[in-house]
C-alpha cells in the first residue's frame, strides 16, 4: 500500500489547487485492499482502516464537486461537504454488499452536496421538499440557456420528471429570481444604494413624539404662511414661482419677462424677500 496513505487527512480550506494536488498523491486501492480495510472497520471498528478508505477516495469527491461549479458556491465548500458524505458512506459501507466503495459512496457524496447547495444557493429556500429538490437539480440540467421555457418544454419536463406543469413553472420562476444583499458588499460608494438604507424604518413611533412632530410641522406651515404674507405682492409671486410651485420652477428670465425688468433685478428682489421671510420665521418660532 502506498506510503502516502499515512499522511494526515487534508482540508479543502485554503488553496483548492494545492488540495487537489495533495489528494492525487493518495493511491487508489485494489479491490482486495478495499475489501480488507472495509472488513476491518466494519467488524473490528478499526478507525485507521476507515481513514485509509476515506483518503483513497478524496479524488472522487473532487470530481463530483466540480459538477456543481455552476451554482456559484465556493469549490472548497462543495468539496468539504462532499467529504462529509464520503465519511458517511464509509461508515455505512458493508464489503459483503458485493459492490465497490466508489459506487456506494457516490450517492452519499452527491446527497450531501445537494443538501448544501439547496441550503446556500439562495437566502430564501428554493426547494424544501424531496420532490422540489429533485426538480431543482434536474431542471437546471435540462434547461438550456437563459430563455424561458416554452409550453411544450414545460409539458415534456413535467412528464419526464413525473411532476405537474405548475411545479415546473414555479421552480423556473424561482431560478429567475435573484437575491439582493441588504448590506453594501462593494465599495463605500455603494452604501447609499444598499436596500438597508431605504428599507430601514427611521421613524420614531412614540405617541408623544408623533404629536410633537405634527405640532412642529403645523407651526412650520403656519410660519411659512405668515412669512409669505409679510411680503409685497410682487415679492410673494417671485418666491412662490421660484420655490413653491408644484410645476416646473420659474427661471429668473421667465419672471424678468413677466415683470418687464432684468433678471438681475428679479434676483435682488428674491434675495431680499428670502431674508425678510427668514426673519419672520425666526420670530414665529421664538
Amino acid at each position: 500500500m502506498n506510503s502516502a496513505i499515512n499522511l494526515p487527512i487534508p482540508s479543502a480550506v485554503g488553496s483548492v489547487d494545492s488540495y487537489i494536488s495533495l489528494v492525487k498523491r493518495y493511491a487508489l486501492l485494489s479491490q482486495e485492499e478495499e475489501f480488507d480495510l472495509a472488513t476491518r472497520f466494519h467488524k473490528e471498528n478499526d478507525l485507521d482502516a476507515a481513514r485509509k478508505l476515506v483518503l483513497s477516495h478524496l479524488r472522487v469527491v473532487v470530481s463530483v464537486a466540480r459538477g456543481y461549479a455552476g451554482y456559484g458556491l465556493p469549490q472548497a465548500d462543495l468539496i468539504q461537504e462532499g467529504n462529509i458524505g464520503l465519511m458517511k458512506a464509509v461508515k455505512h459501507y458493508d464489503p459483503d454488499y458485493g459492490v465497490r466503495l466508489v459506487s456506494f459512496a457516490l450517492h452519499w457524496i452527491r446527497a450531501e452536496i445537494n443538501e448544501f447547495v439547496v441550503r446556500n444557493w439562495r437566502m430564501v429556500k428554493i426547494a424544501t421538499t424531496k420532490a422540489q429538490r429533485k426538480l431543482f437539480f434536474n431542471l437546471r440540467s435540462m434547461k438550456h440557456g437563459l430563455a424561458s421555457l416554452k409550453p411544450q418544454q414545460v409539458s415534456e419536463i413535467a412528464q419526464k420528471l413525473n411532476v405537474s406543469e405548475s411545479d415546473v413553472i414555479e421552480m423556473e420562476a424561482r431560478f429567475a429570481g435573484h437575491d439582493v444583499a441588504l448590506e453594501p458588499v462593494g465599495s463605500n460608494d455603494d452604501e447609499s444604494y444598499a436596500p438597508i438604507q431605504y428599507l430601514a424604518d427611521n421613524e420614531d413611533h412614540e405617541p408623544s413624539n408623533i404629536m410633537e412632530t405634527a405640532e412642529r410641522d403645523h407651526l412650520r406651515t403656519a410660519g411659512l404662511a405668515n412669512a409669505l404674507s409679510s411680503l409685497d405682492e410682487r415679492s410673494r409671486r417671485i418666491v412662490e414661482a421660484r420655490w413653491l410651485s408644484e410645476d416646473k420652477a420659474a427661471t429668473l428670465h421667465d419672471l424678468a419677462a413677466e415683470f418687464n425688468v432684468s433678471a438681475e433685478r428679479i434676483r435682488q428682489i428674491e434675495q431680499k424677500a428670502m431674508s425678510k421671510m427668514q426673519s419672520a420665521l425666526v420670530l414665529s418660532a421664538a
